[in-house]
C-alpha cells in the first residue's frame, strides 16, 4: 500500500465555518487507532482511544492539519494479540490511514510490527515497554527500562533499603524482558539469586492467594521485601484485593507498579493500597499550567469523574509532535514524516519538554508516586528528562548496541564492530 499524500485542492480553496477545514482536501487525512475496546486490556485501553479522540477534535478545532480535518479510524482489536496485526493490515490497506496511534502489550505491538514494516506505517506506541527493539516505524513515546523499571529499582534499594525482591508479572514478552534486565541489575547491585524471587500469571489471572503467600514468606528471615510489579490488565485487581485481604501494607512489604496507573485505581478501593508505589513518567497530580488545562480539557470530553495517566500523556505527546512533523514536512507521507521527526520538541505535562531523539525515543523525566487513598498519586520523586534507551546496558549483548535512525540509519549498530546488524521483524 502507499500512503497518500494529502495535498489541498488550490483551486478549491475557500473559507468555512471555525473548526472546518480552510481549504477542501483531495481526501481526509486519517488517524487509525488500534486499542482493545473489550477484553483484558480493555480497562487500560479504552481510555487511549477516547484520548486520541479528544486530541482529534481539538486538532480539528483548529483548523486540522495541511488544511484538512482528520479523520478518526477506530478498531477493536479485543485483547486478541494476533488480531492487532489484522486490524493494522486493515487500517493501511482497506482504510489508508496516515499514521496509526495504538498498543498497549508488547505481545500486540511485536504482533503489529511486521505489518507496519513491510506496509512501511507509522505507529506511535504509548506505553512503558522493555526496551530491546528498534523499528524504522515506530515511535516509542512510552518508558524504556530506564525511564521507569531501572529508577524505580534503585529507588527501592536506596529509599527504601529492600532487601529481597519479588518480580511479579503477566506471562508475555514485556514482563519477561523486564524482569531479565532488572535480575541482572539486581545481581550486580549485589543481591543474591536466592533472594529474587520470579513469577508469571496469565492475562486475567485471579487467583492470588497463593503467590502472595510466597512473597511473604520470602521476608521469614527478617529482611525487608519489595514487589516489583509488571502485571498488566483487570489482572491487578485481584492482586491488590489479596494483598489487603492477607493484611499486607506498603510499610511491610511496598510494591511499585509499572503498568498500574490511575485508570485501573479508579476500580480499585485504594483504602488498603495508601503508601504502596508506581513508577511513570507523569501523574495527574504534576503541578503544572499544562497539566491543568489539559485535565479540565479531559474532563469536559470524557466526563468530570475521568482521571488521565502516563500513557495519555504519551499520546498527547507523541500526536502533537506528529501534526508538528507533517505540518514541518508539507506531506503526511512516512519517509517524510519520519525525516521531520527527529528533534521534534513539545513540552510535557510535568513542566519540562519532551524531545524526539534519533533513537525514536523521548527524552521524559521519572516520576515515583505514592498511592492516596483518593485513587491519586502523590509524586515524591522526580528527575528531570531521561533520555530513552533502546537497547539496555544491563545485558550484555544489549549494551554494545546503538539505534540511530538519523545519522546511522541503523537501529541495531554495533559499536565494536562498527557493523549495522540487519533488523527482522522477530527481534
Amino acid at each position: 500500500m502507499t500512503i497518500l499524500t494529502k495535498t489541498l485542492k488550490g483551486a478549491a480553496a475557500l473559507t468555512l465555518t471555525a473548526g472546518v477545514a480552510s481549504a477542501a482536501c483531495e481526501d481526509p487525512i486519517k488517524v487509525g487507532v488500534l486499542h482493545s475496546l473489550s477484553g483484558t486490556m480493555a480497562i487500560s485501553e479504552t481510555t487511549l482511544k477516547d484520548t486520541m479522540l479528544m486530541l482529534i477534535e481539538q486538532q480539528n478545532s483548529a483548523g486540522g492539519v495541511l488544511d484538512c480535518q482528520i479523520e478518526a479510524v477506530v478498531v477493536d482489536p479485543a485483547s486478541d494479540w494476533p488480531l492487532f496485526a489484522e486490524k493494522a493490515r486493515e487500517l493501511l490497506t482497506v482504510h489508508d490511514v496516515d499514521v496509526i496511534f495504538g498498543n498497549w502489550t508488547s505481545v500486540s505491538r511485536k504482533s503489529v510490527l511486521p505489518v507496519i514494516e513491510e506496509l512501511n506505517g507509522l505507529l506511535f506506541y504509548p506505553v512503558q515497554y522493555e526496551g530491546e527493539e528498534s523499528s524504522k516505524n515506530v515511535f516509542y513515546t512510552g518508558a524504556a527500562p530506564n525511564q521507569q523499571a531501572i529508577p524505580a529499582t534503585d529507588y527501592f534499594l536506596e529509599e527504601l533499603g529492600v532487601e529481597k525482591f519479588a518480580l511479579l508479572g503477566t506471562d508475555y514478552v514485556y514482563p519477561r524482558t523486564t524482569n531479565n534486565i532488572l535480575e541482572s541489575y539486581l545481581k550486580d547491585k549485589g543481591i543474591a539469586s536466592e533472594d529474587i524471587f520470579v513469577n508469571y500469571t496469565p492475562f486475567g489471572h485471579s487467583d492470588w492467594a497463593t503467590i502472595v503467600a510466597d512473597v511473604v514468606a520470602l521476608g521469614e528471615d527478617g529482611k525487608q521485601v519489595g514487589v516489583i510489579s509488571t502485571i498488566n490488565g483487570d489482572a491487578n485487581i485481584g492482586f491488590y484485593k489479596e494483598l489487603a485481604a492477607a493484611g499486607i501494607s506498603a510499610d511491610d512489604i511496598p510494591v511499585v507498579a509499572f503498568s498500574v496507573g490511575e485508570e485501573e485505581l479508579s476500580g480499585l478501593d485504594t483504602s488498603n493500597l495508601v503508601g504502596h508505589l508506581a513508577a511513570w513518567n507523569y501523574f495527574q497530580s504534576a503541578e503544572s499550567e499544562a497539566n491543568d488545562g489539559f485535565i479540565e480539557a479531559w474532563k469536559a470530553f470524557a466526563g468530570e469523574e475521568r482521571v488521565t495517566n502516563d500513557p495519555m500523556e504519551a499520546h498527547y505527546i507523541g500526536f502533537n509532535m506528529w501534526v508538528n512533523a507533517v505540518t514541518a514536512a508539507g506531506t503526511t507521507d512516512v519517509d517524510a514524516v519520519r525525516t521531520a521527526m527527529y528533534g521534534q520538541e513539545f513540552p510535557n505535562l510535568t513542566g519540562g519538554t519532551a524531545v524526539m531523539l534519533p533513537n525514536h525515543h523521548l527524552a521524559k523525566p521519572v516520576l515515583i508516586g505514592e498511592i492516596t487513598a483518593k485513587g491519586q498519586f502523590d509524586i515524591i520523586s522526580q528527575t528531570s528528562e531521561v533520555p530513552g534507551d533502546a537497547w539496555t546496558d544491563f545485558l550484555p549483548e544489549s549494551a554494545v548496541l546503538k539505534s540511530d535512525w538519523l545519522e546511522l540509519e541503523c537501529g541495531m549498530y554495533n559499536t565494536e564492530t562498527k557493523t549495522c546488524v540487519q533488523l527482522t521483524s522477530n527481534y
